[in-house]
């Protein structure tokens, strides 16, 4: 009995919060002699409140399979990798970087980041980055959520996404277009399954998903056909008054203008167009004009796309002339991706300033130079060139040198090859990542070996804006660096002195970013960091002298908006032609997305747990429809070879399904072969790629 209170009293629970996806559900880390013992879902956590999937109960699984090297490793003349100190790895860091701009210019050095850091890692390398250095930098924030920014900016004011978790629980009608979160974001689905309103649950969707095999009905589309099928729902809306008139007078601009924008957009050839009948865009209409409390949930299917912004937009237009938004259970709602895209991008200093806002306005640049007490001259002018630009500038070789934190680009980016191609023309190239065997750091120069999350302090803030923090479950032994204690590094290499004052420490850099919201649509003056611990988490805003009266706030219940007039914007363009356009040649849909709950982007994380990779197939494959697969004599696990309008072809192993069409294909992302043939495509507002969509051949391995 005495050992076992001895254990007991040895023992101490860790509340922090999962870094995977966006829905940031809060975890306790059971931990002894810096040994992770059990992993539980926090109890009467607000998101997940005793419940996560497999990759949350998995976190201690990480570099335990693959442990990666505690020094940094630099590749030697004869191609191999060496070891060396972190003093000599910052000093190469340094000096490179100095050498690359003094030859070619300030903007011959970039980052690429992720939606996985700290907001306070991605605040500082924007610091030293975009601040101090002046380069270019885009997070890989760009490839799921810049579609949702710049809708939103456009159509409220601000990059504020207006719903709390809560309303998946409290909405009578919802509609998902583009969202999988069966696979995707199972903790909402959960949600969505305590709903005690019955509600009808619409999935509109090109594939019988896993959560359109769950729905009231599953609207199968045609690819990327999305916003027609919108415009013609508004018109018809429109045309039979079933629309809140009141509302749309009162707070929002435009609606005329929308009105005759859509009046072209008719019934009578909508099936043509989209595949749906006249008949079910009616029942479509009526289904909403009856709900009470409608909501409406997008995410990458909308976003990534080559006409993705206005498809985004086309979902806030119907919520803003139904009444359908700052209200319980409604709202145009983007569901986030990474864990922290939302701290990205209010704090990646890439496309704004910190806390928002734009690069020539006077009044933020003077309130950004005062909360960083460092001179306004210093401050970048302009935003970063977007991913896609940079990869581009290091073909041609205006680009130099790449700075890579916490991804995989040379799985994860549209049309790999350009990627790869892109490392061949870097004169130095810095992978810093937890893994030191991802494609990305067998090209590179200079292996940054960071800490897991299990090691780091900061916050994280989450799809419904709330703000949690992430707290060491296990103490660093010597030697070992997290991303912030490696930023830190590199800046006082660099000789960044006193601007570094602000700095030191990441409570230090939550401090300097909350200073920087200040009057800001964000605003959180009023967290202090040590409440965010054991905490249920705060949504922003939050301003300094606000009293927390509920864990659960949504924006726009004042039906305030955040532009210049205070309402909301209709914003609207013609459908776009398919791009890239079919052919003869290439007969067949290529889409792609997620495979199981248990996988993430490039499975460097997930691939250390048994229970997925147990499961899941180690090849890349393909749905294809049964009736398809025998015309060409393909057979389930047969290999297929798939040729792309891009120029790329790629094998996969062929899996029989009928939840995709007979002219569709549908991959998982997760495996290198996918993105070979994904199309170098972007949307023109966004720059985001738009990964669901090119035309394919096939054939039967031989």
């Amino acid at each position: 009995n005495l050992m076992k209170w001895s254990c007991i009293v040895d023992m101490k629970k860790v509340q922090s919060t999962c870094n995977y996806c966006s829905i940031a559900c809060n975890i306790d880390f059971n931990v002894e002699d810096n040994e992770i013992v059990s992993v539980v879902p926090t109890q009467g956590y607000p998101v997940n409140n005793g419940f996560c999937c497999i990759k949350g109960l998995n976190l201690d699984k990480q570099n335990t399979k693959f442990p990666n090297p505690v020094y940094p490793l630099i590749r030697g003349k004869d191609g191999d990798m060496e070891q060396i100190s972190w003093d000599e790895a910052f000093k190469v860091m340094a000096s490179k970087i100095k050498e690359l701009q003094d030859k070619y210019g300030r903007e011959s050095v970039a980052f690429i980041s992720t939606g996985q850091l700290t907001t306070e890692e991605m605040a500082l390398l924007g610091h030293i980055g975009r601040n101090y250095l002046g380069m270019n930098g885009d997070g890989n924030t760009r490839l799921c959520m810049a579609t949702s920014v710049v809708a939103h900016k456009q159509s409220y004011g601000f990059d504020a996404p207006p719903y709390t978790f809560d309303d998946l629980e409290l909405s009578d009608t919802l509609i998902f277009i583009g969202a999988n979160p069966v696979v995707a974001h199972p903790i909402l689905w959960t949600r969505v399954r305590n709903n005690k309103n019955n509600p009808k649950i619409i999935v509109i969707d090109p594939r019988q998903s896993e959560t359109a095999i769950r729905a009231d009905e599953w609207i199968d589309i045609k690819p990327k056909a999305d916003l027609r099928l919108l415009y013609t729902l508004a018109n018809y809306l429109i045309e039979k008054d079933w629309i809140d008139k009141d509302y749309i007078e009162k707070y929002t601009e435009d609606f005329e203008g929308f009105k005759e924008h859509v009046k072209k957009y008719t019934l009578d050839e909508v099936e043509e167009k989209t595949g749906i009948s006249k008949g079910r865009v009616e029942k479509l209409a009526e289904t909403i004009y009856k709900g009470k409390r409608v909501s409406f949930w997008w995410t990458m299917g909308v976003n990534q796309s080559y006409q993705a912004v206005r498809t985004a937009q086309a979902i806030i237009n119907l919520a803003i002339m139904t009444g359908n938004i700052g209200r319980p259970g409604t709202g145009a709602n983007s569901i986030t991706g990474q864990c922290n895209a939302m701290g990205s991008r209010l704090f990646s200093n890439t496309t704004g300033f910190y806390g928002g806002g734009d690069y020539d306005n006077e009044n933020r640049r003077n309130a950004i130079s005062k909360a960083l007490d460092m001179p306004e001259e210093m401050l970048p002018t302009k935003p970063t060139i977007p991913y896609d630009q940079i990869i581009e500038r290091c073909i041609t070789g205006e680009i130099k040198g790449l700075w890579i934190v916490a991804t995989n680009p040379i799985v994860s980016w549209t049309n790999s090859r350009k990627f790869r191609e892109a490392t061949e023309h870097l004169e130095f190239f810095v992978v810093q990542d937890i893994y030191d065997n991802t494609e990305s750091v067998k090209m590179c120069h200079l292996l940054l070996p960071s800490q897991s999350g299990l090691k780091k302090e900061g916050v994280l803030i989450n799809s419904e804006r709330r703000l949690s923090r992430v707290v060491p479950a296990l103490r660093k032994e010597e030697n070992e660096y997290t991303d912030y204690d490696i930023f830190l590094g590199v800046g006082k290499a660099l000789g960044m002195g006193k601007y570094l004052d602000k700095w030191k420490t990441p409570e230090d850099a939550f401090n300097t970013i909350r200073e920087c919201t200040k009057g800001m649509p964000c605003d959180f003056t009023g967290i202090e960091y040590d409440m965010l611990k054991d905490s249920d988490g705060i949504q922003w805003p939050f301003k300094k002298g606000d009293e927390l009266k509920s864990n659960q706030r949504r924006l726009y219940e004042d039906n305030k908006f955040f532009t210049p007039s205070g309402k909301a914007k209709f914003i609207y363009e013609e459908v776009a032609e398919e791009n890239p356009k079919p052919s003869e040649d290439y007969p067949y849909y290529f889409n792609t997305g997620r495979g199981t709950v248990g996988q993430w982007h490039t499975q460097t994380r997930t691939n250390e747990i048994e229970f997925v990779t147990a499961i899941v197939p180690g090849e890349a494959y393909i749905n294809i429809h049964p009736e398809l697969a025998e015309e060409y004599g393909i057979k389930e696990n047969d290999k297929v070879i798939v040729n792309s309008q891009n120029g790329e072809s790629a094998t996969f192993i062929a899996k029989l399904s009928r939840t995709v069409k007979k002219n569709h294909i549908y991959a998982p992302m997760h495996y290198i072969e996918c993105n070979k043939i994904t199309p170098s495509v972007y949307d023109p507002y966004s720059k985001e790629p738009s990964y669901k969509f090119i035309h394919v051949n096939i054939k039967k391995a031989i």
